[in-house]
């Protein structure tokens, strides 16, 4: 762009006279009067800022450029060529918000991004009742699989990013930020977030190094901005669950009907007696003052969750306070954040929250059972192994876990020249926990055990300290525009934990976690006791050049230099990072300017490298523990031996992913998205192996090997079909997919004796067998067991041995070696329908989102399907289906994991509905703006999956097990208000 004439050379401003001009600077929006604006002239420093009722007063030279700029607003020039005075209206800068996302240690505008980089606003959130930060998003980023897989108040949303990408690494998950501090999806309240920035690939994410392996969630939370800057806003809902799928158990007629024998003359929905009908209720109010040169903001959060069944809940106080104050004409900022959370919630087991074996039992235990004996004790069955009257062990249990989480934050911003900001973050983070437990006289535990109240507690302390230091340079030069910058990281960690149990309590009252020490198991030497001290840290040296010329052609490298505490000792202490990626809009180019099937169309090519250290410290030098006792010399003296093999030859695992990306705008902005195809290569694989003793003095050593892939491709379409005076409908569509393969286990100076290893864990009858096996060429994921093709006329298993020929069951030796591959927990594509209806005040948002293509490892069908019932425990209806449409299964058929009880678990979920009612046209009341709106969350599932819900946990080797005692999860009703005063 050709810059005006006036602008050609500002000396030319000097042969002006000067003037004296006035002016009064409002929001256009609503003619406010903005205080603390910022008025200056262009290239000198001549300045003033605007008073309280938005006048300002300045001596200028005439024909000089005036500028007026304020936060949350555009800016605005001005040729100044009389002193008459002025009446400045700034518009609200809502489209160049939009247009802003957030990326490592800075933000830039969408279009001038060249990485795969997604931003959802607040506004697109899913709404109703979000439990964290994960749901606010959920179908919304292709490519990030959100997963809700329990319906427990205290669990969190599970997120992963572009598959698995280690082993034995330290990260397994995305790194979230808040704000740039670290946190988890849960710290901050779901009200409280402005919006949600994620890092997906590699040359975005590298400028986070280690930390940026698994991608990067950048969380920013809301700010006081925009014209009306004194304001209070408030929300809150009320909503109640019900377990959305209940699994389909014989009731007690039908359960006499079957075993006669087991007859115990009652009728009992065991379900039922732990059920409830929860209320949850949630409060949310936010204040926010002052100017442009001091303001603050501070949000209050109150959470209390009830579960579906008894003794399960949650309740959660959250606060946060920032203040900001600018100084020296907008030169200095300063920045103070205070966030705090109280979480608290019952505890049914020691350390944990609800008791999932009372729900296992609820499902299991004889519907013709009494709930109690005559004599008002618990009716119990002794005989069974563990077998537990299920309403008892919640009854007879007691206890509560107490979070408290702190984080202190402050910011300096400077800016010493116009293109220069120097920058400090500075962060303190300690969250204490501590957790009391005990069961009575009357628990399981003492009738059966004979622990007589049995009593636990535990803690810990984990602190991270963290200090940012960047300096960034911006220039424009002609057609050349570029930002560098340079900065210093430094994180410490520091955990500590401790843990004691004991027993032999008199009596209820004394006999407490709260009372611990008065067991007579301490006196007797069975007590247990332990705690631990971990401290790791993270040191950083990095940097980043953005460079774009004529707005047609983008640059960005970048590079992190990072050591890290778990390598120490080792050669390779110290890892480099390296990123790189470019954008071409290729309708900037002169072209494309007679065509008119797109407004905007980017090319994006990245690469990225990013590492993993591992999970465990000091691996690179040999480490001693606590052996057995030796008697010597008339005393006992516990021996020292080695527990580690030293490694200086460990380093890190290292992530290269290159991707492709396509960014588009057609149709006059009605349709837009991005396209991207990615190529995850990890080199390095931390793994464990086997080595002789001797020469090594223990059997294993951790070392870099192996070698995985990740590939997948990622479409976003976001559309505005209709808008209409009265009618507008808004839809966005997600399509991923995601495959994986092991390509090698071997290193070049560690081999394994075999290419593959088991992992994972199923239970059936009171047994357990490994359930997955990692091998190389092979997916992550992989289930591994007997497969069984058919049933004979007498009800037995025909299974397949490893040579694929037909056995019968009683011919069958259930060797190992005749497992197979029977399925993969992973799902291998995604999609997601998000879509948005407003028709005058009403507005109308369904959310659907499914996953296809993967199995599920149904645990309750293994479990409760089996006609082989010597304990006599209830069972499902499906007892009774006949096996491949043929016959019931035989008496004689041993429980175990085989093929039959793998599904498949592809499922479409309506996933979030929510109607709500804006009231308008209330500017005379207290109240400026005011919705009211209802939403049913996991509203409808639609799937040929047998059990409860196929969305179950996908984390880690073992994924894709839907385990009998899992939490189910909910279907919640909500009715919520927002109001702004």
């Amino acid at each position: 762009m050709t810059p005006p004439l006036w602008a050609a050379d500002t000396s030319i401003n000097r042969n002006f006279q000067q003037i004296t001009i006035t002016g009064t600077v409002t929001a256009k929006s609503d003619g406010i009067p903005l205080p603390g604006v910022s008025v200056y002239v262009k290239d000198t420093q001549l300045a003033t800022t605007t008073d309280m009722d938005g006048h300002f007063s300045l001596d200028v030279p005439q024909g000089s450029l005036l500028v007026i700029s304020y936060m949350g607003f555009k800016t605005q020039e001005i040729v100044i060529n009389s002193d008459d005075p002025l009446t400045i209206a700034l518009e609200d800068d809502l489209q160049t918000l939009d247009d802003v996302v957030v990326v490592g240690y800075g933000k830039q505008k969408a279009g001038d991004v060249t990485s795969a980089v997604v931003s959802v606003k607040s506004e697109s959130f899913n709404q109703g009742q979000s439990r964290d930060a994960g749901q606010l998003i959920q179908g919304k980023v292709a490519g990030l699989m959100v997963t809700n897989s329990s319906g427990d108040p205290t669990a969190t949303t599970a997120i992963k990013l572009r598959g698995n990408n280690t082993l034995s690494g330290a990260y397994t998950d995305p790194l979230v930020l808040i704000n740039g501090v670290p946190g988890s999806l849960n710290t901050l309240a779901p009200q409280d977030i402005e919006s949600i920035d994620v890092l997906k690939d590699g040359s975005a994410a590298a400028i986070y190094g280690v930390r940026g392996t698994n991608g990067v969630i950048l969380i920013t939370t809301k700010k006081a901005t925009g014209s009306k800057i004194n304001r209070v806003q408030y929300s809150g809902f009320v909503s109640t669950s019900e377990i959305a799928r209940q699994l389909d158990f014989l009731n007690a007629d039908q359960f006499r009907a079957l075993y006669t024998d087991a007859d115990q003359g009652s009728s009992t929905n065991w379900l039922d007696q732990i059920s409830r009908t929860p209320i949850t209720h949630v409060h949310n109010l936010s204040f926010q003052g002052g100017n442009t040169q001091t303001n603050y903001i501070a949000n209050l959060n109150y959470n209390i969750q009830e579960g579906v069944f008894l003794k399960s809940d949650n309740k959660t106080f959250r606060g946060r306070l920032e203040i900001n104050h600018r100084m020296f004409n907008d030169k200095l900022l300063f920045k103070f954040g205070l966030m705090g959370r109280d979480d608290s919630y019952t505890s049914t087991k020691a350390g944990g929250s609800f008791n999932q074996f009372a729900y296992f039992q609820s499902l299991r235990y004889n519907p013709t059972a009494p709930v109690r004996n005559e004599d008002g004790s618990w009716y119990q069955n002794l005989n069974k192994l563990d077998y537990v009257n299920p309403l008892s062990l919640l009854e007879e249990a007691d206890g509560d876990v107490k979070t408290t989480e702190m984080r202190y934050t402050s910011t300096i911003n400077y800016k010493p020249i116009e293109d220069l900001t120097l920058n400090g973050n500075f962060s303190l983070t300690r969250e204490p926990r501590n957790s009391g437990y005990s069961e009575t006289l009357n628990h399981i535990s003492n009738i059966r055990d004979g622990y007589s109240g049995y009593s636990y507690i535990g803690g810990y302390l984990n602190t991270t300290k963290q200090m940012e230091l960047t300096a960034t340079y911006d220039r424009t030069l002609n057609k050349s525009s570029f930002t560098v910058l340079g900065g210093y990281g430094y994180i410490a960690n520091e955990s500590e934990w401790y843990n004691m149990n004991n027993y032999g309590f008199q009596d209820d009252y004394f006999g407490t976690w709260n009372n611990i020490g008065v067991g007579s198991a301490l006196q007797e030497g069975f007590a247990g006791m332990g705690s631990g001290k971990l401290r790791t840290n993270l040191i950083s040296f990095f940097g980043r050049v953005n460079y774009a010329y004529a707005d047609k052609y983008l640059l960005m490298a970048s590079v992190r230099h990072e050591g890290a505490s778990q390598l120490w000792g080792t050669n390779n202490a110290w890892g480099t990072f390296p990123a790189v990626s470019l954008g071409w809009k290729i309708t900037n180019e002169a072209f494309m300017e007679h065509q008119h099937v797109f407004d905007d169309l980017k090319l994006r090519v990245g690469y990225g490298v990013t590492g993993s250290q591992p999970s465990a410290s000091f691996l690179g030098t040999a480490l001693l523990t606590y052996g057995d006792y030796v008697y010597v010399d008339g005393q006992w003296i516990r021996t020292i031996i080695p527990a580690s093999n030293p490694n200086p030859d460990l380093k890190w695992e290292e992530k290269r992913e290159t991707n492709i990306g396509l960014d588009f705008v057609t149709l006059g902005g009605k349709v837009s998205g991005s396209i991207d195809f990615y190529n995850r290569d990890v080199k390095g694989l931390l793994y464990s192996y086997n080595v002789p003793t001797p020469p090594y003095l223990y059997p294993t050593i951790m070392a870099n090997g192996g070698n995985m892939v990740n590939k997948g491709l990622e479409v976003l379409i976001n559309a505005t079909p209709v808008t209409t005076d009265n009618f507008s409908w808004t839809t966005t569509l997600t399509y991923s997919t995601n495959s994986n393969k092991l390509k090698s286990l071997n290193g070049s100076a560690f081999q394994t004796e075999y290419d593959y290893f088991d992992t994972g864990a199923v239970s059936y009858e009171g047994q357990w067998t490994t359930s997955h096996r990692v091998q190389v060429g092979q997916s992550i994921g992989n289930f591994y067991g007997f497969k069984v093709v058919d049933v004979d006329d007498d009800g037995k298993w025909v299974y397949l041995d490893k040579e694929g020929n037909r056995v019968a069951y009683d011919d069958f030796t259930h060797a190992p070696e005749d497992r197979h591959y029977l399925g993969n927990g992973l799902p291998k594509w995604f999609a997601g329908f998000n879509n948005t209806f407003t028709y005058k005040n009403f507005d109308l948002t369904v959310n659907m989102r499914g996953a296809f293509n993967f199995q599920v490892i149904n645990e309750s069908r293994m479990n409760f399907e089996g006609t082989q019932n010597g304990y006599r425990d209830n069972r499902l209806i499906s007892v009774n289906d006949k096996i491949f449409g043929k016959t019931t299964l035989s008496t004689e058929v041993q429980a175990e994991f085989n093929s039959y009880y793998v599904e498949d678990g592809d499922y479409w979920k309506i996933n979030n509905i929510v109607l709500g009612y804006n009231f308008k046209d209330l500017k005379d009341s207290v109240i400026s703006s005011l919705r009211l709106y209802v939403s049913v969350n996991n509203a409808l599932i639609i799937t040929g999956y047998k059990g409860m819900d196929p969305e179950v946990n996908t984390s880690g080797l073992s994924p894709g097990i839907d385990y009998r005692q899992k939490f189910p999860t909910v279907r919640t009703f909500t009715l919520g208000v927002q109001a702004n005063f």
